[in-house]
C-alpha cells in the first residue's frame, strides 16, 4: 500500500507541474484544437529521464504580462533546439527535432524539461515571494507560462527561470503589478505600440522606452507579426532580417517559427524583459484583413482551401491563435471561449483599460480589396458589428461600470481607427473611407457614441494602431452634437492613433518627407475633427496619465535600417479631465513633424535630415 500511495503522490506532483504551465490549456482546454491533454502528456513523457542541462537553451529571453494587483503572467522558452517542427510526435520515446545547421533530424529525448522559477523584490533574489517548479515539452513548443501569485499591488518584481538541478538560468526579468482598483495613484505611464514588420527594419522603438525607463507598462495594439511571405518585402535581405519560414504561413509550426523569428530582435527582447505587456492581436497575427469567416484572400471556398495547401480558414485561425497564446505573456480570459482575447484592467482609481478585439472574434465581413464598393454600400447597416453582440454588450457594460466606480479615465485599446476620416486623396473619390476600420461599421460606432452620450460617460480616450501613421482627433458625432473645431466644443472623446514600429507608411516605404507633409496637409484640411496627422516616421507614443490630464507624447525613429536608440519628439498633446477634447491650443500650437490644424510645424535639424535612403 505504501508503494501505491507513493506512486499516486508522484503522479499528482508530476501532473501539477505540467498544469502549472498554463500553455498546456491555453487558450482553451475545452477545444481539441486549442489545448493539450495534460493526462496524455504525463502518460507519454517520462520525468525520470532528464535532459542534460547543457543541451538546453533559453532561446528567446523572458517576458511578463497581463498584470493584476496580486499576480502576473511570466513567460520563457527553454529548448534543445531553436526549432520544433514535430510537435506531439514521438518515436520510441524520442522527439525528432530538425537541426537547421546540419540539415538533419536529431533524436531528442521525450523527457519533459523541468524548470524552477523565483520571484523577488530584488534582482539578487535574497528572498522569494513566489516560486515553483514547472514542466514543458515539445507539445507547446517548449514554452513556459506561469502565474506568479501572492504579490503586492503596484510593486516592482524580478523573476528568473532555472533548469532544475543546475545553474543554467534565464536572464533576470523585471515586471510590475498594477495598483488595486480603489488605490489612489498619481501618475501611470504607458508605451503604446503596433505593427512591427521584421524585414522592414530594426525594432528600435521597443528599446527606446527601455533605455529611457519612461513608463510603467507596455500596451500593444496588434500586428506583432505579419503572416505573409516577407523575403521580397522591405530591406530584409540587405539587413539580414528574413522572417522564417520564408513563405506565407498557415500551419502551427509556421506561426510558432514566425513568432520565434520576430522574438530575436534585441530591442523587442529588452522590452519584454523589462516591462509587463498588455497585448491584443490585430489582423496579421492570423491573416490580412481578417473577419469572422476569412481574410483578404482566404475565404471558406474550395479555391482558398487549395491555395492554403489544404488548411481551412478555421484551422488556420486555430493554428495562429494557439501559437499566439503559447508565445505571448497573456492570460486566458474564458476557458470556454478560446478566441476571446478582449479583457479589461483596472489600474487604481485612475484608469480602466478596455482591450477590444475588432478583428478576429465575430466581425462581419470587411473590405477584402475586391469588394470595397459593396462594403461602402452596406457600411451603415445596423446588423454589421466589428466585435459581435457578446463582446459589444460587454464593451458597453465595461464603460458604464468604469464610470460607475468613478475611475478617472477610460482608455479603449482597439486595433483600428475609430474616427471617420475622408481619405480620398489616398483611396480615391469613389470609396474615400477606410472600410476595414470603424468607417465600415458606422452603426457599431453610432451605438458606441450613443452609449457614451446617453450615460454621460466622460474622459474616454480611444487608442488605435493598424494604419502605420499617426492620427490625433477629437471624437465627434455631428448628427447629434454640433462640433466646433476651433474650440473643440461638441466633442465626446479623444482618439490617439499611433504609427508602426517598423511597417511602412500607408503610401509606401520610400515616401519623401515633402510628399508625406503634402498628404497630411490635405488630410487635416479635409477632416474638421482631425487635429494632427503624420505619415513619414515609424515610432510609438507614450501616455502619461494623472487625475488632472493625459499627456500624449509622440516619438519618431529617424531610420529603422540602422539599430539605434535615436528618436525625435514629433508632437505632444494634452487632454484635461472633464473636457472630452484636445486642449487648446492643440499641441501648444507647434509640432516638429506632420500637419497640425491651426498650428505650425517647426522642423529641427533632426527632422530635416532623416529622409529615407
Amino acid at each position: 500500500m505504501r508503494s501505491l500511495s507513493i506512486l499516486f503522490l508522484s503522479f499528482g506532483v508530476v501532473s501539477a507541474r505540467y498544469a502549472s504551465n498554463l500553455n498546456y490549456r491555453s487558450p482553451s482546454e475545452n477545444h481539441p484544437g486549442l489545448g493539450v491533454s495534460i493526462h496524455k502528456v504525463v502518460k507519454r513523457n517520462n520525468p525520470s529521464s532528464s535532459w542534460d542541462p547543457a543541451q538546453l537553451n533559453f532561446t528567446h529571453g523572458v517576458a511578463s504580462g497581463d498584470p493584476y494587483p496580486t499576480s502576473i503572467i511570466l513567460w520563457t522558452r527553454v529548448a534543445p533546439a531553436a526549432d520544433n517542427d514535430q510537435s506531439n510526435v514521438t518515436v520510441s520515446g524520442y522527439v525528432p527535432l530538425w537541426n537547421h545547421e546540419t540539415e538533419e533530424y536529431i533524436q531528442a529525448s521525450a523527457a519533459p524539461v523541468c524548470l524552477d522559477y523565483k520571484v523577488s523584490t530584488d534582482d539578487s533574489f535574497g528572498s522569494a515571494v513566489d516560486q515553483g517548479t514547472v514542466y514543458t515539452t515539445s507539445d507547446i513548443d517548449y514554452t513556459v507560462k506561469v502565474e506568479a501569485k501572492n504579490l503586492e499591488p503596484y510593486t516592482t518584481y524580478y523573476y528568473q527561470f532555472t533548469v532544475c538541478g543546475s545553474d543554467n538560468s534565464s536572464p533576470v526579468g523585471r515586471t510590475k503589478t498594477t495598483p488595486r482598483p480603489d488605490d489612489d495613484v498619481s501618475n501611470i505611464g504607458l508605451a503604446i505600440y503596433s505593427c512591427s514588420n521584421y524585414p522592414f527594419g530594426f525594432f528600435n522603438a521597443y528599446g527606446n522606452a527601455v533605455r529611457k525607463d519612461s513608463v510603467d507598462y507596455v500596451v500593444h495594439l496588434g500586428d506583432y507579426i505579419y503572416e505573409y511571405e516577407e523575403g521580397g518585402y522591405g530591406w530584409g535581405y540587405s539587413l539580414g532580417r528574413i522572417s522564417l519560414p520564408n513563405k506565407e504561413i498557415f500551419s502551427l509550426y509556421d506561426y510558432r517559427k514566425r513568432l520565434a523569428t520576430y522574438r530575436t530582435d534585441l530591442d523587442l527582447l529588452a522590452s519584454h524583459q523589462m516591462f509587463a505587456w498588455i497585448p491584443v492581436w490585430d489582423d496579421h497575427e492570423v491573416g490580412d484583413n481578417t473577419y469572422r469567416d476569412g481574410s483578404s484572400h482566404v475565404n471558406n471556398t474550395e479555391e482558398s482551401f487549395v491555395y492554403d495547401g489544404g488548411v481551412s480558414v478555421d484551422q488556420r485561425k486555430m493554428n495562429a491563435v494557439r501559437a499566439y497564446f503559447e508565445w505571448m505573456p497573456i492570460r486566458q480570459v474564458d476557458m470556454d471561449d478560446g478566441l476571446r482575447i478582449w479583457r479589461s484592467f483596472s489600474i487604481g482609481k485612475l484608469i480602466d483599460l478596455i482591450m477590444l478585439d475588432t478583428r478576429q472574434y465575430d466581425r462581419s465581413i470587411t473590405d477584402l480589396y475586391w469588394n470595397t464598393h459593396y462594403i461602402n454600400e452596406i457600411s451603415n447597416e445596423a446588423s454589421r458589428s466589428l466585435m459581435g453582440s457578446r463582446q459589444e454588450h460587454w464593451f458597453y457594460r465595461q464603460l458604464s461600470e468604469s464610470a460607475g466606480r468613478d475611475a478617472t479615465w477610460r482608455l479603449v485599446g482597439n486595433q483600428i481607427i475609430f474616427s471617420s476620416l475622408n481619405l480620398s486623396l489616398l483611396l480615391g473619390p469613389e470609396d474615400p473611407f477606410n472600410y476595414d476600420a470603424w468607417d465600415g461599421y458606422a452603426a457599431n460606432r453610432n451605438r458606441t457614441l450613443s452609449h457614451l452620450l446617453k450615460h454621460n460617460i466622460s474622459n474616454t480616450v480611444f487608442l488605435a494602431g493598424d494604419t502605420h501613421a499617426s492620427w490625433v482627433s477629437d471624437v465627434v458625432w455631428n448628427s447629434e452634437h454640433r462640433y466646433n473645431p476651433i474650440t473643440g466644443a461638441g466633442a465626446l472623446a479623444v482618439e490617439f492613433g499611433g504609427t508602426a514600429v517598423s511597417s511602412p507608411a500607408p503610401v509606401g516605404q520610400n515616401i519623401t518627407l515633402a510628399a508625406a507633409n503634402n498628404m497630411t496637409e490635405w488630410a487635416v484640411g479635409h477632416n474638421e475633427h482631425l487635429m494632427w496627422n503624420e505619415l513619414y516616421y515609424r515610432g510609438y507614443f507614450e501616455l502619461h496619465v494623472s487625475k488632472e490630464a493625459i499627456e500624449a507624447r509622440y516619438f519618431g525613429i529617424p531610420n529603422t535600417r540602422v539599430k539605434s536608440g535615436l528618436e525625435i519628439s514629433l508632437a505632444n498633446f494634452t487632454v484635461k479631465a472633464g473636457e472630452n477634447r484636445l486642449s487648446r491650443p492643440v499641441a501648444g500650437g507647434v509640432v516638429e513633424a506632420g500637419t497640425l490644424k491651426g498650428g505650425r510645424r517647426v522642423e529641427t535639424n533632426a527632422t530635416r535630415d532623416t529622409e529615407h535612403e
